[in-house]
């Protein structure tokens, strides 16, 4: 008796081809319609109550995409902008791009093989394309550069954090990288440099330790997350490296957990902000001639390892890059 495929793998044998090709190293658009969607409504209409923006002044009129045959169905024919549309049907476009400023970087690949890529990303670029850093963030550069237009990174790091990045290169084997993740069964390793205020709570000596348990919320649609009281599900284990004479401690942080911002939180809270942090800032422990105007924030992801779920090898990256006083 043949053995039957499991969920995922059916799941990956119904996936069809996007009808609609990359463009600038950016997938298409597709939207579909929800299930508890009326039926009936006219595609423009429906389309544009989803996505406001597509009538703002500077866009192409959307009418006028339709008539180009810019919006299509998951077949790949183009919808009219009257035809109706109801629970489950798609609609694929390209989103138009604002002008954007791309700075010219190095983007140093740490490692590539037929299943891995790893970026040693620089400061304040962002990993995947979103608002203002599209054709800038880390994601579309590669893309572009490398040709690989299945490449989709494995976890991500904030846009200030510099740092070890790994991406996927076969669509298949995501799911199994990206579970390690999800089952915190990575070790990342991150280095920070903060100068302590007054009422700091965190060790000060090169050599101790301290676990940061902390209970981290962030609200959708606010840009920090919050520090409240409550059962903690963060847990960072941080080390003092060095002790500076100017009282900056360089720290080595391993988070056991992958919340957003964790690492900026926790220590900010703890009246030790990493050094050119703009979200939290507060208490602010230097005053402002101590500032260094444009200091990328001093926060590196310095590390990453895990056992390899397709290739069952030991993974070990690191980067090369170094905080500006270490």
């Amino acid at each position: 008796m043949s053995e039957q495929p499991g969920r995922a793998a059916r799941r990956r044998a119904r996936r069809r081809p996007p009808p609609l090709p990359q463009r600038e190293g950016l997938d298409a658009v597709r939207w579909r319609v929800p299930r508890d969607a009326a039926e009936g409504r006219p595609a423009l209409e429906a389309l544009l109550e989803r996505f406001p923006a597509l009538a703002v002044a500077e866009a192409t009129p959307l009418d006028a995409r339709f008539v180009r045959g810019e919006i299509v169905d998951a077949d790949g024919s183009p919808w009219s902008a009257d035809a109706p549309v109801g629970p489950e049907d798609e609609l694929w476009f390209h989103r138009e791009l604002r002008e954007e400023h791309v700075p010219e970087v190095e983007m140093p690949i740490i490692h590539r093989d037929e299943h891995l890529l790893v970026l040693d990303k620089p400061h304040d670029m962002a990993t995947m394309p979103r608002g203002a850093h599209v054709l800038s963030s880390a994601l579309v550069r590669l893309r572009r550069t490398t040709g690989i237009e299945t490449l989709v990174p494995l976890h991500r790091l904030d846009r200030r954090t510099a740092g070890v990045l790994a991406f996927g290169i076969v669509p298949d084997e995501r799911p199994a990288y990206q579970q390690l993740f999800a089952r915190a069964e990575v070790a990342k390793g991150y280095e920070a440099r903060v100068r302590l205020g007054p009422e700091t709570s965190i060790p000060t000596t090169p050599g101790e330790r301290m676990m940061l348990l902390d209970r981290l919320v962030k609200q959708r649609g606010e840009l920090i997350t919050q520090v409240l009281p409550g059962e903690p599900n963060a847990r960072t284990l941080l080390e003092v490296a060095t002790s500076e004479t100017d009282g900056t401690l360089l720290l080595r942080l391993h988070p056991c957990t992958g919340r957003t911002h964790q690492l900026r939180a926790q220590l900010s809270s703890r009246g030790a902000p990493i050094l050119g942090e703009d979200l939290y800032p507060e208490p602010r422990p230097w005053t402002d001639g101590d500032a260094v105007p444009g200091l990328p924030l001093q926060l590196l992801a310095r590390s990453l390892a895990f056992l390899d779920p397709i290739t069952g090898q030991e993974r070990r990256f690191r980067s090369g890059r170094q905080l500006a006083g270490a």
